[in-house]
């Protein structure tokens, strides 16, 4: 089965979201990264107090000590995750959007043989939404390159429900996180930075929208 034009599939997300916000329009969107970040009860508060919480990837909800709170109702996946304890856990509970921007370049890799055999993802457009980031990044005339996960989650969910306020926790890309080769994590091991992420692009396109003021870091 072909998948449905772009601007269908714009509108069969916000379907598929909206019953997860009580079948309200999100006031406040929390999407979590996974970059280190300290204790902080206020934080973990403010994601699990937001109408919408997306998380991505290698992840670890909070279990002792408040962080980065206990919520998740949409998880981004890549092919090549490294999984996290939470990544999969209660996954029929939660909607998984699948992000495959390389599809426009060369990966071809099926699915992780290892992953749930009942897990329902939703592909992510590269047409509606990758190519929409990697044009707000400028990244149009570099050959190979598009957004990290992180990144595309937050534009992603802006184009969804534009009046939304975005809380963004735990991206490498937010102010005072030194440029690097690999990218730290909450829970787990570093992870190898590969050579079509641009992250130095990415860090102005966040603060760029931090003062359009519908993106609010929470350090």
């Amino acid at each position: 089965m072909l998948p449905p034009p772009a601007p269908q599939q714009t509108q069969i997300l916000r379907r598929l979201l909206l019953p997860r916000t009580d079948g309200r329009l999100p006031r406040t969107v929390a999407v979590v990264g996974n970059a280190p970040l300290g204790p902080s009860a206020e934080r973990a508060a403010a994601i699990d107090g937001a109408d919408l919480v997306v998380r991505m990837t290698t992840f670890a909800v909070d279990a002792a000590v408040p962080a980065i709170g206990t919520r998740t109702d949409v998880v981004v996946v890549h092919r090549a995750l490294k999984p996290g304890p939470d990544t999969f856990r209660d996954h029929g509970s939660r909607l998984y959007l699948l992000a495959e921007p390389g599809r426009r370049f060369w990966e071809q890799e099926p699915l992780p043989a290892w992953w749930p055999t009942d897990l329902e993802l939703i592909p992510i457009s590269n047409r509606e939404f990758t190519s929409r980031t990697r044009g707000a990044l400028r990244l149009g005339r570099v050959a190979v390159a598009w957004p990290t996960t992180g990144t595309l989650a937050v534009h992603l969910v802006h184009r969804l429900f534009p009046h939304a306020r975005i809380l963004l926790a735990g991206s490498s890309m937010l102010p005072g996180r030194p440029a690097r080769r690999a990218l730290d994590h909450h829970w787990g091991g570093a992870v190898a930075l590969t050579p079509e992420h641009r992250l130095s692009r990415e860090a102005r396109a966040l603060r760029a929208w931090t003062r359009a003021g519908w993106l609010e870091p929470l350090l």
